[in-house]
Formats: structure tokens, sequence, C-alpha cells
């Protein structure tokens, strides 16, 4: 009896040592070495920002209707008589830096005594600063020739970023030879909008 307490007791006292090495394996598996790896970034807007030029280079910023650019048309439309012609230079670019876009051009209501009624107009983009007889006829149609002052373009003119490179529109302004006797010492002025979109 006294030999089976003894038995029991060692029994008793071996499972507990098991419990406790088994207690501190545990606990050794707990204590695993760790790293970590972080990343962050910082996000910045940009912007969009287009100027123009009235001689292909000398861009300053024409926001608004009222600070309207005034263009330099090569025949004085001051003293236009049928079968006149002018051209006139409008060149856009972004600034730098700024996002590319798109642009579109849109014709405003004409003013004046009603000679618009008897001009038409088109517009190309040419590829240099030059606005003439000769580049506007072998420009990109922007306006097709023979439209009323009051017609816009039907599509946009991609305009790149930073200001990397400008689009050059050529404005051609006609009296037709078929302007009647009603359109002497008329007037007309125009404004036109080349509205920036970033892409």
């Amino acid at each position: 009896m006294r030999e089976a307490r003894r038995l029991r007791s060692r029994r008793i006292r071996a499972i507990l040592a098991g419990g406790l090495v088994l207690g501190v394996g545990a606990a050794a598996t707990l204590a695993a070495w760790n790293d970590s790896e972080y990343s962050t970034a910082t996000f910045t807007a940009g912007k969009f920002d287009i100027v123009g030029a009235t001689d292909g280079a000398n861009f300053s910023g024409h926001a608004t209707a009222g600070a309207a650019a005034g263009l330099n048309f090569q025949l004085p439309p001051t003293a236009m008589a049928p079968g006149n012609t002018t051209y006139a230079l409008f060149s856009v670019k972004t600034v730098n830096p700024s996002v590319a876009g798109n642009l579109l051009l849109s014709a405003g209501t004409p003013g004046g005594t009603g000679l618009a009624a008897h001009l038409t107009y088109g517009v190309r983009t040419v590829a240099t600063a030059v606005c003439d007889a000769t580049t506007y006829s072998t420009g990109t149609v922007v306006v097709a020739a023979g439209s009323a002052l009051t017609a816009g373009a039907s599509g946009t003119q991609p305009v790149a970023a930073n200001g990397a490179a400008q689009v050059n529109y050529c404005f051609a302004v006609t009296l037709p030879t078929t302007a009647s006797n009603a359109a002497q010492s008329l007037t007309m002025s125009q404004t036109w909008q080349i509205l920036g979109t970033s892409s």
C-alpha cells in the first residue's frame, strides 16, 4: 500500500515536471524574432493653366473676355473690300508647370453695326507661328472656311504639359466677292474663346 502511494506520487511529480517543461517550450515559441517594413507617400494636386500670344512668342494670360488679346490681322480689318481675306495668329500653350489638356475654340455673339452678316471665316492650326495664306492652306481645319462668325470648332486640339509645345491657330476672315453694297461702312467685333480642359 505504501509502495503504491509512492509510485502514484512519483507519477504525479513526473506529470507535473513534464507540464513544466511543456510550459517552458510554449513560452519560448512566443518570444520569436520579428521585423517590419513601412511605406509612405505624399500627394500634391497639379494644376492646369494656359496662356496665349498674338505673335507666337510673348505669352501671357487673357482669362476673361474683358482681357482678350487683340488679334493682329495682316490686312487692316478697317477697310475690307469684297474678295479680301485677312489673317491673324493666336498661339496657346500651357505654363510650366501644368498638366496636359485639350483646347476648344468657340465664338461669341458678334457686335457692331451688322458687318458680321456679310463676313465669313475659318480657323486652322499651323505648324509654325506664321499665319498667312500659304500656311493657312496647309493647316489642319478647326473651323471650316466660309463659316459664319458665330460658328465654333466641332473638335478639340491637344495641348502638351509644361509648355512643351504650342498650338498655333490661324484665323482667316473673308469679305466674300458677293458682299452687297449694303455692307459698306458697317462694323463688326468678335471675341473668340479657347477653353482649355485638363486631361
